[in-house]
């Protein structure tokens, strides 16, 4: 049965965020085909996933000297209470992730990366092994379809001038494929010049800001609706 876990990251929590309206597109679509039992929802700027401490680390150390364990072996692996207190607010976030077929991500651009909430998540669930199988060393996320949903407030897309400042795709690309996950199954969906109807410089760009959260709107429910790998 088919499964979506969705992260928001917008720190922007109102109607107003253009991530969160497009995930919402993408959620509502999905359920509407799939149905609501299987769909796990996170807003990681209303619940901030802890920042790594110590105890996490020595944790992971002590984890990565036994090469690779269950997740189950972790837990045992665990010494101090506060190494208990980081493993417990860990598995879950990895649990989430496991279970899904298809992890949906609202990612706006924050000073050409990533929100501070969103990188909080990912370096949380990157625990030693924890997207590893034990016995085979093969991934744990070949299978996983990754959806991520990007709004920029000004143009960072190929043949723009501000192409490489672009540091949100080429590292989210590269996490999600070094942890298994094929390219096949790794799909953005951009919305550029989302400020152009708010910052008076950037006016006579509100047409192509209009015509490009259409195509986001548009490739959205295309993605939800449809296998994404035969998604245009």
């Amino acid at each position: 049965m088919a499964t979506l876990l969705h992260l928001d990251s917008s720190a922007n929590r109102s109607s107003e965020s253009v991530s969160r309206q497009l995930t919402a597109l993408f959620a509502g679509t999905w359920q509407a085909r799939h149905g609501p039992a299987r769909y796990r929802y996170r807003d990681l700027a209303a619940e901030p996933v802890p920042p790594l401490s110590t105890a996490y680390c020595s944790l992971g150390r002590r984890v990565e000297r036994h090469g690779l364990v269950s997740m189950d072996a972790v837990a045992r692996l665990a010494e101090s209470p506060a190494e208990k207190q980081e493993w417990a607010l860990t598995r879950p976030l990895i649990t989430e992730v496991l279970a899904a077929e298809t992890v949906l991500i609202g990612a706006p651009m924050y000073n050409y990366s990533l929100p501070a909430a969103l990188k909080a998540w990912i370096d949380r669930v990157s625990f030693p092994g924890a997207f590893t199988d034990p016995d085979t060393g093969n991934s744990l996320l070949r299978k996983t379809k990754v959806v991520m949903i990007i709004a920029r407030g000004g143009a960072y897309g190929p043949g723009t001038p501000r192409e490489g400042w672009d540091f949100q795709t080429p590292y989210l690309r590269t996490y999600f494929g070094r942890h298994g996950v094929a390219d096949e199954n790794i799909r953005f969906v951009s919305a550029e010049m989302t400020k152009a109807g708010l910052v008076p410089h950037l006016a006579r760009f509100r047409s192509l800001a209009a015509s490009s959260l259409a195509a986001a709107r548009a490739e959205v429910i295309a993605l939800a609706a449809t296998d994404m790998r035969s998604a245009s």
